[in-house]
């Protein structure tokens, strides 16, 4: 199981936004050419976050800025407002499991508790690390053009 690249895609959005937001305007051209993907992937992502009240994206070209305070992103904030997962459940169950087979008729009742416990403690600890915090992180790694 893999989570998807638009989750990590995201938070580098938000770190270059908050990196480059005080001093250009920040397009999603401009952030696409730090992520190396197509702008109209940065531009899907930035709808999601912007649904999310994460960013707020100006029409045309205006940019996009941080909408709510670092320390009040959490990760779980931003892997919530892009992963799209079915029905709030991190793993996808196979659709048809045989009801004729013992295996297959009780796998549901084998595995849910331990997959739900397995999507709580990976919540949890993406609700400890904020975006403040990365930011922490990435201020002596980048220096921003002027």
């Amino acid at each position: 199981m893999q989570i998807s690249s638009r989750f990590t895609i995201a938070v580098h959005i938000l770190i270059f936004i908050n990196t480059f937001e005080e001093t250009r305007k920040v397009t999603s051209d401009f952030i696409a050419s730090s992520v190396n993907v197509n702008p109209v992937i940065v531009r899907r992502l930035l709808l999601q976050l912007k649904a999310a009240g994460i960013v707020t994206v100006a029409r045309g070209s205006g940019g996009a800025s941080i909408a709510r305070p670092l320390g009040k992103i959490t990760l779980l904030d931003v892997y919530n407002a892009v992963e799209c997962v079915g029905g709030g459940t991190l793993f996808h169950f196979h659709e048809n499991p045989n009801p004729a087979c013992p295996v297959g008729r009780s796998i549901h009742q084998i595995l849910d508790g331990s997959l739900a416990q397995v999507q709580s403690a990976m919540e949890g600890e993406l609700k400890k690390i904020t975006l403040a915090s990365l930011a922490r992180t990435a201020r002596p790694l980048v220096q921003p053009e002027k």
